[in-house]
């Protein structure tokens, strides 16, 4: 169990020279310093009278007040979260006379450093400038991922039980995979099963990235790819991840509709190779971040698909999907132990098969310790 009273201590020990005052939405940061989790996001935004104010505010020495409009405490249930100082806007109350309540009890000094997620909106900034004119703003994202970038064993375990998760949903949605399903059939079961084995939902939009001879590879454009039938021969590259305690997990498999070709069984052990390679790079202060790219990246080079890896290796993972830093080209940070990276090299052709794999990988001394390890072969589908 995560231990949030301390976590909160550790931060508030990191902003004592650097903010003044804190403001964190009901976002990631805040799930991540408090527990108080997110919601699945909307399409479209759902705003309450004095929704700016939807947080908590901290310093270094005062401790979170969470202020709360009437409908998010009741409808949306944050009015019942236990050790938190909560306030309640009504919905006819102006939240700035509730703020700025806030800010003269907080007895701020001239010019205060103000630090504000980068999961705030543009007008809970507006509004506070308008309360403290003199404000310098700062990150408050930047001084929290000090803590964020490194996992506690507790974080690890929460991984481990989202990629579980992750993984049963798959065993039981292949079980419904037939020739002629639709993309949008396959992304349905996918989603419906996370949320049956304990998920609070999707991390990120399901998605597929499918080619074959036949099967044109188009990105981006799910009204048009949801309703095409997987008919044979076609790759079908599964990427989506669990929900879980406020952690986000990330992953990829290939599936064969159809008995596979010698191509797609040949890129899809080339993948497997390159993650190894990958996975065994990522030794604690042993490697940079552009090293471990590099040592799954020339296992695919070396074999002539240079051009068909198009993207960075992976990324850091967490209370947020993608996160810094990333497997990539150019980055000379260190990996670190109880760094959490996805390790996801692909083999992307159109007008030909295609394969992709993703585990969520810890980093350790000797190299990273994968946390799901089901599924090493291609996934066929023949029926």
């Amino acid at each position: 169990m995560i231990n949030y009273k301390q976590r909160m201590q550790r931060f508030q020990g990191l902003i004592a020279g650097a903010a003044d005052l804190v403001f964190f939405p009901i976002a990631t940061d805040l799930d991540y310093l408090t527990g108080i989790h997110r919601d699945i996001p909307c399409y479209g935004r759902v705003l309450h009278p004095g929704a700016w104010l939807e947080g908590a505010w901290l310093s270094a020495d005062k401790g979170p007040i969470l202020t709360l409009p009437r409908m998010t405490a009741e409808l949306g249930g944050k009015g019942g979260i236990e050790g938190f100082e909560i306030r309640v806007l009504g919905d006819w109350d102006d939240p700035a006379v509730m703020a700025k309540a806030i800010i003269d009890e907080m007895k701020l000094p001239a010019s205060p450093r103000v630090a504000v997620s980068e999961n705030a909106e543009a007008e809970s900034l507006i509004e506070i400038q308008k309360l403290i004119p003199d404000a310098r703003f700062v990150s408050a994202t930047k001084i929290l991922r000090q803590l964020r970038v490194i996992k506690d064993a507790d974080e690890i375990a929460i991984m481990r039980e989202a990629g579980r998760i992750t993984e049963a949903a798959l065993t039981d949605a292949i079980a419904t995979f037939k020739l002629g399903m639709t993309e949008l059939d396959v992304v349905a079961e996918l989603d419906y099963q996370m949320k049956r084995h304990g998920s609070l939902g999707p991390s990120f939009t399901t998605s597929l990235y499918n080619t074959g001879t036949n099967h044109p590879m188009l990105l981006g454009q799910p009204l048009k790819t949801w309703p095409r039938k997987l008919n044979p021969p076609v790759s079908v590259l599964l990427d989506f991840g669990a929900v879980l305690d406020g952690m986000c997990y990330d992953y990829g498999r290939t599936v064969s509709f159809g008995a596979p070709s010698a191509e797609q069984v040949k890129v899809h052990r080339l993948i497997m190779d390159s993650q190894a390679a990958g996975i065994a790079a990522l030794k604690a202060g042993q490697a940079t971040c552009a090293e471990v790219d590099k040592a799954a990246r020339d296992v695919i080079a070396a074999a002539g698909y240079d051009k068909a890896f198009r993207h960075r290796l992976g990324h850091a993972i967490g209370a947020d999907v993608h996160e810094p830093p990333f497997l990539t080209k150019g980055s000379d940070t260190v990996v670190q132990e109880g760094m959490i990276f996805t390790v996801e090299p692909s083999i992307l052709q159109d007008g030909s098969f295609s394969a992709r794999v993703e585990d969520c990988i810890v980093v350790r001394p000797e190299g990273g310790e994968k946390l799901t390890n089901g599924f090493q072969d291609l996934i066929v589908v023949d029926a």
